[in-house]
């Protein structure tokens, strides 16, 4: 770094505009953008001398040369930190990126809001059977309404999988606005601190054959990965609808689709799905009393513009060497402490914790 110039690049774009007019307000930093097509002789150099990398966290929008793994990782040897534009981390390897010594950020919080709202518009639609009713009246005439009868949230028990930001704010919801009983599945929280949340600790068996509302709330991990399947649909009232805004292959769409075909399960809430969009043609697409939406639970005019801003200013945190919260990778902090100390000749504050 020998002009001191940071080096920061993002791929179509990070979440807001905000962003890159946070960056351009420091002359001690250069910010790139480059495209999913932008020409190998153009993105190269640019490649070669960043230090910093705001990816996208939508992995069916960002080309796969830019996911951060280790081909990426093969043309950014100088790249000290990745960050993901939201609280998912799909486009990032971790273990590569540990490896390398890249320290990784999400925007963990910064659409837990939107996220939250959108679980809780599901669950009303769902339970009050808006979707059905609104398709049957536009090609039924004479509709007898008595058929599409719903139930009130009031009182119901919702079980949510992952305890974190969107997933508390779900459960403060949940019981402030209807009463409701909350369970929670999510072994890294402690059964103490969900009792003061006013949440139950439950197995995930146990929010499956609870809950009339089951929640998806956890990020996509190894451990998560087809979390989600015949059996547990099978432990579900059939009355009892299923939710997801957190992200595919979480859940086991085709046996999702068994379950609904053979009635086993009220009906379902999808936000998010293995490939985004998915075809027209997909089977879950037919069913009235599925709800979906193309993964944008998170996606508000408010909730980007706030995690445009926390990106921004944590992205430049990080290359000032001062201290961050919401770090996925933590440790990797003694290798990615000596790398940066070799670059920018100071030694970096911290390491920072994880926000979940």
């Amino acid at each position: 770094m020998a002009d001191g110039t940071k080096r920061v690049f993002s791929v179509n774009g990070p979440a807001h505009k905000i962003f890159t007019e946070i960056l351009q307000k420091r002359s001690d930093v250069r910010f790139d953008l480059l495209k999913n097509d932008t020409a190998d002789d153009v993105a190269t150099p640019v490649l070669a001398g960043a230090h910093a990398y705001q990816s996208g966290s939508a992995r069916d929008e960002l080309a796969k040369k830019y996911h951060a793994g280790p081909d990426l990782l093969r043309r950014t040897q100088s790249l000290l930190i990745v960050s993901t534009n939201g609280a998912g981390y799909d486009t990032v390897n971790l273990k590569a990126c540990t490896e390398a010594g890249v320290l990784c950020l999400n925007q963990a919080g910064g659409n837990k809001e939107a996220v939250a709202e959108h679980v809780l518009g599901l669950m009303l639609s769902l339970t009050k059977r808006i979707i059905e009713s609104d398709r049957a009246m536009r090609r039924e005439p004479n509709l007898d309404r008595k058929i599409y009868m719903g139930h009130d949230l009031t009182g119901q028990t919702v079980g949510i999988v992952g305890l974190g930001n969107v997933g508390k704010r779900v459960a403060e919801l949940c019981r402030g606005l209807f009463s409701m009983r909350v369970l929670a599945y999510d072994p890294y929280v402690l059964a103490e601190v969900m009792t003061k949340l006013g949440v139950t600790k439950a197995t995930l068996d146990e929010v499956m054959s609870q809950a009339d509302f089951v929640s998806i709330n956890c990020p996509l991990t190894d451990e998560s990965r087809g979390l989600i399947g015949a059996k547990q649909y099978a432990l579900m009232k059939p009355n009892a609808y299923f939710v997801t805004t957190a992200r595919g292959n979480i859940h086991d769409e085709k046996a999702l689709e068994e379950a609904l075909k053979a009635k086993k399960i009220a009906g379902a809430g999808l936000d998010v799905w293995e490939k985004e969009p998915p075809p027209l043609d997909h089977p879950l697409l037919k069913y009235d009393n599925v709800m979906v939406s193309p993964h944008t639970a998170g996606v508000t005019h408010e909730a980007r513009v706030n995690m445009g801003r926390i990106a921004a200013e944590q992205m430049l945190a990080a290359l000032d060497g001062k201290p961050v919260t919401r770090v996925l990778n933590p440790e990797v902090w003694p290798r990615y402490a000596a790398r940066f100390k070799e670059t920018f000749g100071t030694m970096p504050e911290g390491p920072g914790v994880s926000s979940g």
